[in-house]
């Protein structure tokens, strides 16, 4: 019998305010790594206690007060604990590991949030949509080195097909699917060859959404969603791929984050 790995990937949007689904999708899930992003705690006052006693007993944690925030948890134990500063301002944005024992061994997991980028898709207008393009052209020049087998995983803010959200037509000029973000995550995607399992799994054009805003008081029935978040791996890792899931359902539970958790099984 092969040996299996599952990632999930969840920003959560505050790790301490919505712990109870956290624990919930723990429970029923099991990922035996999951990589939280927006977790909106300081290193200090992140809730170990609720990953311990569920056997997520190694962790990396690179957090900042009040924002932004990522944190990988594992049952496997790993090595390194890098930090990028893509961001180049010292935000809490980037986590990566390697696992060090089992079969996968020597995978490194690389936890991401891209910054949102502001309103206005604007670098002239709006500093932060500069600073998100710059970000992603950061990753871009080290996603030109990366020579391990490496997963990357995260909120990356930007739904790059046309099916990645509920209206191509109307999100054009919105930040997160304008043409200069695709062609940014397009550069990014092809400087390391990375596969999207997103779109291996459930291939486009069918729907595919991650987010869905807070503002639509159903969200499930107006179904305005975009695909942010996802999972990329180097061509060794992408052919252990063996199942992709998006828990929607978790959109609906009680105090729910506007994003919903990736999951990717991978067979040694």
């Amino acid at each position: 019998m092969s040996a299996t790995l599952k990632v999930a990937s969840w920003n959560i949007n505050s790790v301490r305010f919505r712990r109870e689904i956290v624990e919930r999708f723990l429970r029923e899930e099991a990922p035996d790594v999951l990589c939280l992003q927006e977790t909106k705690a300081r290193d200090g006052d992140f809730p170990h206690d609720l990953f311990a006693p569920l056997g997520y007993m190694h962790r990396a944690i690179c957090g900042q007060p009040m924002h932004h925030g990522v944190a990988t948890l594992s049952r496997i134990p790993f090595t390194d604990d890098l930090r990028h500063d893509w961001q180049d301002n010292g935000e809490a944005r980037h986590i990566g590991i390697m696992l060090t024992e089992g079969a996968f061994a020597g995978l490194r997991i690389e936890n991401v949030y891209v910054p949102a980028g502001g309103d206005i898709p604007d670098r002239t207008l709006n500093p932060k949509f500069g600073q998100k393009l710059d970000f992603v052209e950061r990753m871009t020049r080290w996603s030109e080195g990366v020579r391990d087998r490496t997963l990357i995983v995260g909120d990356f803010n930007i739904a790059p097909l046309e099916s990645d959200v509920w209206s191509h037509k109307a999100l054009l000029d919105v930040v997160s699917h304008t043409p200069i973000e695709v062609a940014a995550l397009d550069r990014l995607q092809a400087a390391g060859n990375w596969t999207d399992l997103g779109r291996r799994f459930v291939p486009a054009p069918a729907r595919l959404y991650t987010w869905w805003s807070y503002r639509a008081k159903d969200w499930a029935a107006s179904d305005r969603g975009r695909r942010l978040d996802h999972m990329w791996a180097t061509a060794d890792v992408a052919a252990q791929a063996v199942a992709h899931k998006v828990h929607e359902p978790c959109r609906s539970w009680d105090k729910p984050s506007d994003h919903v958790p990736l999951v990717t099984e991978f067979a040694a």
